[in-house]
């Protein structure tokens, strides 16, 4: 009799570990490329933490589920897919898509691990969240961190050199509303808000169309204050929100997708929410007292600080800011503002301008 040697059956267990194995080095890769670009790049605090959380709560996913299996399964040298690529994979035309290919491989292999983690059988203590759930809860945490991410870096890129913003209405500007936008964009403002409460919705919307003429004859952004929906009647680039108006998200369905949406911020909490809930800008603020507005509470210098070591997400100080503080304000490293009497109430609106971007630009 022939005796046969039988042909081993594939190792379920095994091929399921490399799987997981390819996916977790994917995702840990991926997220380091994130990382070194939120840290070195944008050299933001805030999302380089979020990106270090994102980075533990993946190791204790993997934790129960490794235990040393996925390197004793690794094989290298017969995975098919080694040698397999396409032109795509090996040139990048921007650091956003440097940015977009790893979070997109980090979030596709988060949905391997936690489609293959379904299959584990460990049992485990009721109110402990599942292996499973662990990625779930990852994966969406980086949705949310792709959004942060890719919106300071364009938001970074489109106000590049607006650094001076002014918020101007019919009643608050001496010399008229229209030339004093135009000597404050000969003078370097690169954004005008225009907020006039006094106004009713008819002429404030006659007066958004003349302000959007303005603005686009001398190539200067146009925001709405609070109202997303004359932002739109009116053409305007964006719409800027308070904590007591319309949410980011609410004003962001009105708008779309295309339009700046700002929101005022009075703490470091509140700034990092709102570069989470996908604003374009932050104001911060209110710094001093100001001619043109009451406060009840002041975030002083000390926000100012606490916000520029955290978050790089273009933000404009706000409140009472005039040539006379303007250096305090630079010193608490805001390197953006947004004035209001300082250049609407100036007798050389132009000037006025001119001077106070000529500190911002200077101090850079």
């Amino acid at each position: 009799d022939e005796k046969l040697d039988p042909i081993p059956a594939p190792d379920a267990t095994i091929d399921t570990l490399r799987v997981m194995d390819a996916s977790a080095n994917r995702a840990r890769e991926g997220l380091r490329v994130v990382e070194d670009i939120v840290r070195f790049v944008l050299d933001d605090a805030h999302l380089t933490g979020l990106v270090k959380q994102l980075r533990h709560d993946l190791g204790t996913a993997l934790k129960p589920l490794d235990s040393g299996r996925f390197l004793a399964a690794r094989d290298t040298t017969t995975d098919v897919g080694t040698s397999i690529t396409t032109d795509q994979e090996h040139q990048r035309d921007s650091l956003r898509d440097v940015l977009d290919a790893n979070l997109g491989r980090v979030q596709e292999s988060l949905r391997t691990l936690e489609e293959l983690a379904k299959l584990d059988s460990e049992p485990r203590v009721s109110s402990t969240p599942s292996a499973a759930a662990l990625f779930e809860r990852t994966r969406y945490g980086l949705y949310t961190l792709h959004k942060a991410v890719a919106g300071t870096l364009e938001a970074r890129r489109r106000l590049e050199d607006r650094v001076l913003y002014l918020l101007a209405g019919e009643s608050s500007c001496q010399g008229g509303i229209g030339p004093t936008i135009r000597a404050a964009a000969d003078g370097g403002v690169g954004i005008v808000q225009l907020r006039d409460k006094s106004l009713s919705d008819a002429a404030l919307l006659e007066l958004a169309h003349r302000v959007r003429r303005w603005t686009r004859e001398s190539g200067v952004l146009f925001v709405m204050n609070d109202r997303p929906d004359l932002a739109l009647l009116a053409d305007a680039d964006g719409v800027h929100v308070g904590q007591e108006e319309l949410d980011v998200h609410s004003a962001r369905r009105i708008v779309g997708p295309g339009r700046l949406v700002g929101v005022s911020t009075h703490s470091l909490q509140q700034a990092r929410r709102a570069v989470l809930d996908g604003a374009d800008y932050l104001g911060v603020g209110p710094v001093f007292p100001s001619q043109t507005k009451s406060f009840d509470n002041f975030a002083g210098l000390d926000t100012l600080r606490a916000v520029a070591e955290e978050i790089t997400l273009p933000w404009y100080a706000i409140g009472g800011i005039s040539g006379d503080n303007l250096a305090d304000v630079i010193a608490a490293g805001a390197n953006r503002v947004a004035v209001g009497a300082a250049v609407c109430l100036a007798a050389d609106p132009e000037t006025a301008a001119r001077d106070l971007h000529q500190s911002l630009i200077t101090a850079e």
